[in-house]
């Protein structure tokens, strides 16, 4: 697997995963229709905007896992706490990996370089948002994430709850 910082060609590619993601994580959590309707051209939109940003202002640390055919497999995003009266000053933005990939430590090490970008930036602590009920949580929880926060969310008119993971001390946190 080769891990590398993403640029703005690698916006349909991660729309792809992202898409693809949800689709496979989410069934049962979202409506079925809800995730049919699911666009890769909007999401791939929204990500090349990312990746322009990231790359103007170097806000956003985006990182993708391609395998060894050059397909990416998976991504994360990561940097500066959105809410900064939350105790945290880092932020998991978003991390997703393609079913297949999953159980096989790409997650892991996904967070294993936000970690590092987070400690090189100046930041102690991190904080993920996760939709309840979604299997990444066990995800979170395995790395010393504790739950601090829960909130309402709307997705696609309905209110779900979602739920915050954070790491007080990266410093110290050890991912085996």
């Amino acid at each position: 697997m080769l891990y590398r910082i993403a640029t703005t060609d690698d916006a349909a590619p991660i729309a792809a995963v992202h898409v693809e993601s949800w689709r496979s994580t989410y069934v049962g959590l979202l409506p079925a229709g809800l995730l049919a309707r699911l666009s890769v051209e909007a999401r791939a939109t929204y990500w090349k905007r990312q990746l322009e940003d990231q790359q103007a202002a170097n806000r956003t640390y985006i990182c993708v896992v391609e395998d060894e055919s050059g397909r990416v497999v998976g991504f994360a995003s990561a940097g500066a706490e959105r809410e900064p009266e939350s105790g945290y000053d880092g932020e998991l933005f978003a991390i997703y990996l393609l079913a297949e990939q999953q159980g096989a430590g790409i997650g892991t090490e996904l967070v294993r370089r936000v970690v590092a970008h987070l400690l090189g930036r100046g930041h102690a602590s991190m904080r993920v948002w996760v939709l309840a009920g979604n299997p990444a949580e066990k995800f979170y929880r395995r790395l010393g994430g504790v739950k601090v926060a829960e909130k309402p969310i709307e997705i696609g008119g309905d209110e779900y709850q979602e739920i915050a993971y954070g790491w007080r001390d990266l410093a110290g946190l050890t991912l085996g």
